[in-house]
């Protein structure tokens, strides 16, 4: 019979890779369709509806494509819908919340010296989060604020930095960035959910009927999917902030996050720009340096890791608790803390190494007994740590990581 572990664990990398794969799709076609829009010149023949057209080279062939601001003048036989992948991208990465964050809520969702949550009140806030984003942004949208997109954009910013500050006063570093990815992500999806897709059927719908199409559908599906284009670089960001404690662990998350965002909005623009024919946009370099750099000093202002006493402290969960009572485990602490706590530590003493790596801390009972699983992954079923050029782990060590890890799972 297969290890469960080893089940979960082949369970999450298939979801995150399953969730790589639409987020390409995704991200590619937004890009390409954004870029396509913005470089279109006026129609040589000048047909009635044709607003814009554009010659391209790729794969060895020449493309012309043509632009209907409204609609043609008859409903094609054949009409390629640009919507799965988006769709795809977020139930993925919403598979992917429930089997790490949500299946392990003690260890990546849970922070109880923030909010003393039991895990199905963690997973409620959580999941209902996700939806008051698109209400609110949707709402704004609908106010007339589309006439005022600088202004719309500025308010969508403000939702988010206060949105990071909430999720950072009840979750754990990792968790606060990548919420506010979900939550962005949630905002754009939806938008390709209700609005742009809708607004499309609404076009092809009065097409058939033999209709003149309104051009302010197409109007405010622009809008949205423009939204979509200058949030997409922070998202990425958040998707992989996880990996990275300067970013995730600093108390100062949420403000970094932000930071990012501006720097997703600068770098687009740059892009956006150029593709539109309006020249390089140099002045957002600089910018978009000292964001990054604003964010680099943030990350060294302060850390949400506890301290040595603090960590000794804090009390165990019940699940927590049974791998510290488990056969093994004062050898498997003494093992572990031998090995690892040179660069797993509140303060790394391994020279290169400025905080632990993926924010794992690994100095004291109580941090082994929180971290069983990843240990029994990575040191104990696979030799990935310690690195092969600084362990002195033996085959009986990782043996008896094994064996201990499988006592206290029962």
């Amino acid at each position: 019979m297969l290890d469960p572990t080893v089940l979960m664990e082949w369970l999450e990398f298939a979801v995150r890779w399953l969730h790589v794969i639409t987020a390409i799709a995704w991200i590619g076609s937004s890009f390409y369709f954004i870029a396509l829009d913005l470089g279109l010149r006026p129609s040589t023949d000048r047909r009635a509806g044709v607003s814009g057209e554009a010659w391209q080279v790729h794969g060895g062939g020449f493309y012309f494509i043509q632009k209907y601001m409204v609609s043609p003048a008859r409903m094609p036989t054949e009409l390629t819908w640009f919507k799965w992948e988006s769709y795809a991208t977020w139930l993925s990465g919403a598979a992917l919340l429930m089997v790490v964050y949500y299946a392990g809520s003690e260890l990546y969702l849970v922070d109880p010296s923030k909010a003393d949550l039991l895990a199905w009140q963690a997973i409620a806030i959580s999941a209902a989060s996700l939806t008051i984003g698109w209400l609110v942004y949707d709402r704004l949208c609908k106010s007339g604020l589309a006439e005022k997109p600088t202004l719309l954009m500025l308010l969508l910013f403000v939702l988010l930095l206060a949105m990071g500050w909430g999720y950072n006063e009840v979750f754990t570093g990792r968790a606060v960035m990548l919420h506010l990815g979900a939550f962005t992500a949630t905002i754009m999806t939806a938008n390709v959910f209700f609005i742009i897709i809708p607004n499309q059927k609404i076009v092809v719908a009065d097409l058939i009927a033999g209709r003149t199409p309104d051009a302010k559908y197409g109007k405010i599906a622009k809008l949205r999917s423009t939204h979509n284009n200058y949030l997409t670089l922070p998202v990425i960001f958040l998707m992989l902030a996880n990996h990275y404690p300067l970013a995730f662990a600093s108390t100062w998350n949420w403000v970094i996050a932000g930071l990012v965002f501006l720097m997703g909005v600068t770098i687009r623009h740059f892009f956006n720009s150029h593709h539109a024919h309006k020249g390089y946009k140099w002045w957002t370099w600089p910018i978009t340096a000292a964001l990054f750099l604003a964010a680099v000093w943030l990350s060294t202002q302060g850390q949400e890791y506890q301290s040595w006493e603090e960590a000794e402290a804090r009390a165990l969960t019940p699940y927590e608790q049974r791998f510290a009572e488990a056969e093994g485990f004062e050898d498997v602490a003494g093992l572990v803390m031998g090995n690892c706590s040179m660069c797993h530590a509140r303060e790394p003493a391994w020279e290169g190494i400025g905080t632990a790596p993926k924010g794992v801390l690994l100095e004291t009972p109580g941090d082994i007994a929180r971290h069983a699983k990843t240990i029994y992954t990575q040191a104990g079923l696979t030799n990935a740590m310690p690195p092969p050029a600084a362990s002195f782990m033996l085959p009986e060590d990782r043996a008896a990581i094994v064996a201990w890890f499988r006592a206290g799972r029962g």
